[in-house]
C-alpha cells in the first residue's frame, strides 16, 4: 500500500471515518443475517445427498426414486430393547401405539411393526417423517415427542436410523456458532495477552475479528440465499475459526510494525502510515494466496468441499480488509498506551534485535547446512506415520466422540440380528427386468431378502435391507456387490441409491478431489511466490518445506489419533482439508519471513538479512501460529470426530511450522544457499 494512501486512511480526521464507515457496515450486516450470522444457521444444508456431484450414480438414482418417496423423507426407527425378553403385554403395548405414532406431526406413509428379533429381546418400528426441505431442523423436537409416544415402562427406548442421525447431528451442530464463537475468542484473548503483555491490547485485534466474522457471516449468508451456495455445519464452523485465526495473523503482522514504527516516528499517524506501507503487502499477498488455494476447491466434485472455497474466500478477504483499515484506525484513535505498560516510545531501543530469534539465528548461522539436514530428517521420520493413516471414511458409530442414542440403536439392531430398515439399498430400473434384478440381489453378502418390485411411472423399485451401519465398509462394500450384480443384467439401466449408496459415492468423489485439489493448490501457490518473491529457486525450496510440514503433521496426527485417541479412521476428506490449510495459511509465515528477508537483503545481503529478518519476524510469526493452532483447536470441543481430526492435525501442523519449519528450517536454507535464492532474480547477483 503506497504510503500517502496509507496516511490517508489513518489521518486525524479519516481515521473516524473509517471507523463510522465500519460501525454503519457492522449495523447493516447484523440487520441483515442476525447478530454473528445467527440465520446463517437456519440456511444450512446437512443432508448427505446435497453434498454429492450430480454425476453420482445415487444422485442419479435420487432423481428417478422421487417417484416412489419423497426426497425429503426421514426414515426413523424406533428400537424397543428388554434384556430379560420382550413379553406379549409389550408387544401388545407396541401395537397399540401405532395409530398414535400414525397421527404424530410431521409423520407420513404407514407406521410398519413391530418386527422382533429371533431372540425376542428387541423388536423395531419404522416410523417416517417428513417436514419438507429443511426437516433436518424438525427432527430433534419430532425424536423428542416420538420418545414419549413410545415409551413403555420396563423398556428400554432408542431412536435411530435416518431420523433419529439427523437428530442427533443437529444436537452435535447445535450451538456449534455460541461454542467456537466463545471458545475461539477465550483462546485468542489467553494467547494476545502473553505476546502483548498488556491488559488492553487484546481488545483492538478482537473486536476487529468480530467485526470480519459478523461481516463475512452476513456476506455468506446471502451467497446461500440469492446465491445458491451450499453451506453446512462444518464449512460455518471452519469460517468461524478461519477468520478469527486468519484475521488475528495479520493484526499481529501489522501491530509488529507499527510498534516498529513507533520508535521511529514521533507522530503516531506518521509512523501507522509506514506501518502500512511496509507490512500491508505482506499482508495482502498472504490473504490473497490462501484465497486463491480456497478458491481451488471450487474444481472439487463433493459440493460441501466446493461450498468450503467460496465460504473461506469470503471469510479471508473481509478479514483482510478489516485488518488494514479498522484495526489501524482503532490503533492510531487510541494512541501510544494501548500499548501499556510496555510502551513504544520514540527513538527507544527495539527489543527484537537481542530478543530469542536473533539468539536462534546466531546459533543457525555457523552451521546451516547441518541444522537443515538434520531439522529435515527428523521431519522426514514424522511423515512414516503416514503408513498408519486410514482415511477411508467414519461409519455413524465412530463418526462422534460421545455414544448418542442413534448410534446405540443402530448397534443394539446389529446385536440382535435385525436390519436397519431406514437403510434400504434402492435399485431403481426399468420395469420389463426388475425380476431379473431382484434375482441378481439374492443371496448377496450383507443385503437381507428383496421386497417385490413396485412399479411406478414406469420405473421399477427393488429395495433390500443392508445389513449394518449405512456409512460403515461392509455397507459400501455391500452396495458394490450390488452394482457389480446388477450391472450384469443386460438392459436393465439400473441405478443403486440409498443412504449407503450415498455414503459410498462419498468417498469416492472425496478420493478423486485429493487426487485433483492438492495438486492445484501446490501449482497455485508456487505460482503465487514465484511472483511475489520474483525468484524461482526461494519458491520451490519454500514449496518443499511446506510438503515436508504437512506430511509430518499428518504421521504425527495419524499416530496420535490411532493410538492415543482410538479413532477407528478418518473421514475421506481429512487429507485434502488439513493440506489445504496447512498449506494456503502457513504460506503467510513463509511469505512474512521472505519478504523481509528479500526487503533486508538490498542493504544487508541474504545471509544477513535472514538473520534481521528472523529476529524481526520470529516473534511474531510464533505468536501467529499460537494463535491460529490454537483457534483450530477449538474445533476438538465439538463431539465429531471428523471436526476433533482436523482441528487437531492443522493446529499441530501450525506449531510445526511456526516453530521449527519457518523459523528454522527455511533460515538454514537461507544461509546455506545464500545469494544463488533468489536466482535468476537480478537481486542473486547483487546480495550477499
Amino acid at each position: 500500500m503506497h504510503r500517502q494512501l496509507a496516511g490517508r486512511l489513518t489521518g486525524p480526521l479519516t481515521k473516524w471515518l473509517v471507523l463510522g464507515s465500519w460501525i454503519l457496515v457492522i449495523a447493516g450486516a447484523t440487520a441483515f443475517a442476525g447478530p454473528f450470522g445467527s440465520k446463517l444457521s437456519d440456511v444450512q444444508s446437512n443432508e448427505a445427498s446435497s453434498w454429492l456431484p450430480q454425476n453420482a450414480e445415487s444422485t442419479r438414482a435420487l432423481a428417478k426414486l422421487a417417484a416412489f418417496q419423497d426426497p425429503n423423507a426421514l426414515p426413523t426407527v424406533v428400537v424397543y430393547e428388554k434384556s430379560s425378553g420382550l413379553t406379549p403385554r409389550d408387544f401388545a403395548a407396541m401395537k397399540a401405539q401405532l395409530g398414535d405414532l400414525q397421527q404424530l406431526r410431521g409423520v407420513t406413509g404407514k407406521v410398519v411393526g413391530p418386527v422382533p428379533s429371533k431372540d425376542g429381546k428387541v423388536a423395531e418400528t419404522l416410523v417416517t417423517y417428513d417436514f419438507g426441505k429443511d426437516g433436518w431442523n424438525h427432527m430433534p423436537g419430532a425424536v423428542t415427542t416420538l420418545r414419549h409416544a413410545a415409551a413403555i415402562p420396563g423398556v428400554r427406548l432408542h431412536v435411530t436410523g435416518v431420523g433419529g442421525q439427523a437428530a442427533d447431528q443437529a444436537e452435535a451442530f447445535s450451538g456449534i456458532d455460541g461454542t467456537l464463537l466463545y471458545a475461539t475468542v477465550i483462546v485468542v484473548v489467553v494467547v494476545l495477552l502473553l505476546t502483548y503483555r498488556s491488559p488492553v491490547l487484546w481488545v483492538l485485534p478482537v473486536v476487529s475479528a468480530a467485526t470480519a466474522l459478523t461481516v463475512a457471516q452476513a456476506a455468506v449468508y446471502a451467497l446461500v440465499k440469492y446465491g445458491g451456495l451450499t453451506v453446512n455445519g462444518q464449512s460455518q464452523g471452519i469460517l468461524t475459526v478461519l477468520v478469527f485465526g486468519a484475521g488475528t495473523d495479520y493484526a499481529l503482522l501489522l501491530v509488529a510494525r507499527y510498534r516498529e514504527e513507533l520508535r521511529r516516528h514521533a507522530d503516531r499517524h506518521e509512523a501507522m502510515a509506514f506501518a502500512l506501507h511496509r507490512a500491508t503487502p505482506a499482508v495482502v499477498a498472504s490473504a490473497m494466496t490462501v484465497v486463491l488455494g480456497m478458491l481451488c476447491l471450487l474444481v472439487a466434485e463433493m459440493n460441501s468441499t466446493a461450498g468450503l472455497g467460496p465460504v473461506a474466500a469470503v471469510g479471508i478477504v473481509v478479514a483482510l480488509a478489516v485488518m488494514v483499515t479498522l484495526l489501524p484506525a482503532l490503533l492510531v484513535i487510541t494512541g501510544r498506551w494501548i500499548f501499556w505498560p510496555a510502551r513504544p516510545g520514540f527513538g527507544s531501543r527495539e527489543p527484537s534485535a537481542t530478543g530469542l530469534w536473533s539468539r536462534v539465528g546466531g546459533w543457525i548461522a555457523p552451521r546451516p547446512r547441518k541444522v537443515w539436514l538434520v531439522t529435515s530428517g527428523l521431519l522426514a521420520i514424522a511423515c512414516l506415520g503416514l503408513f498408519t493413516l486410514s482415511a477411508n471414511g467414519l461409519s455413524t458409530a465412530d463418526s462422534y466422540t460421545k455414544d448418542f442414542d442413534s448410534v446405540v440403536g443402530q448397534r443394539v439392531l446389529a446385536a440382535h440380528g435385525l436390519a436397519n430398515r431406514s437403510n434400504p439399498v434402492q435399485v431403481v430400473t426399468d420395469p420389463a427386468h426388475a425380476a431379473a434384478v431382484r434375482s441378481a440381489l439374492a443371496g448377496l453378502q450383507g443385503i437381507g431378502p428383496a421386497e417385490p418390485p413396485v412399479v411406478r411411472d414406469g420405473i421399477a423399485l427393488v429395495s433390500a435391507p443392508i445389513d449394518g451401519d449405512a456409512a460403515s465398509p461392509t455397507a459400501f462394500a455391500a452396495v458394490d456387490r450390488v452394482r457389480t450384480a446388477v450391472s450384469g443384467v443386460p438392459g436393465a439401466h439400473a441405478l443403486v441409491g440409498g443412504a449407503s449408496a450415498i455414503n459410498r459415492d462419498i468417498q469416492v468423489a472425496s478420493t478423486r478431489d485429493d487426487k485433483v485439489v492438492i495438486p492445484l493448490v501446490l501449482a497455485v501457490v508456487l505460482v503465487v511466490l514465484m511472483v511475489l518473491l520474483r525468484a524461482v529457486l526461494a519458491p520451490v525450496l519454500l514449496i518443499a518445506t511446506v510438503l515436508l510440514s504437512f506430511g509430518a503433521a499428518l504421521g504425527l496426527s495419524s499416530v496420535l489419533f490411532g493410538h492415543v485417541l482410538g479413532f477407528a479412521g478418518a473421514d475421506a476428506s481429512f487429507p485434502l482439508y488439513v493440506f489445504v490449510f496447512l498449506v494456503a495459511l502457513g504460506i503467510d509465515y513463509n511469505i512474512f519471513l521472505m519478504t523481509r528477508v528479500r526487503e533486508e537483503t538490498h542493504a544487508r545481503g541474504t545471509r544477513e538479512g535472514s538473520l534481521v529478518a528472523l529476529g524481526a519476524t520470529g516473534g511474531v510469526i510464533t505468536s501467529a501460529g499460537l494463535v491460529l493452532a490454537a483457534t483450530f483447536s477449538v474445533l476438538s470441543t465439538l463431539p465429531l470426530v471428523a471436526f476433533v481430526e482436523v482441528g487437531v492435525a492443522v493446529a499441530l501442523g501450525v506449531i510445526l511450522d511456526t516453530f521449527i519449519v519457518r523459523s528454522v528450517l527455511v533460515t538454514a536454507l537461507n544461509l546455506d544457499v545464500g545469494g544463488r535464492i533468489w536466482w535468476p532474480s537480478r537481486l542473486d547477483r547483487t546480495a550477499g
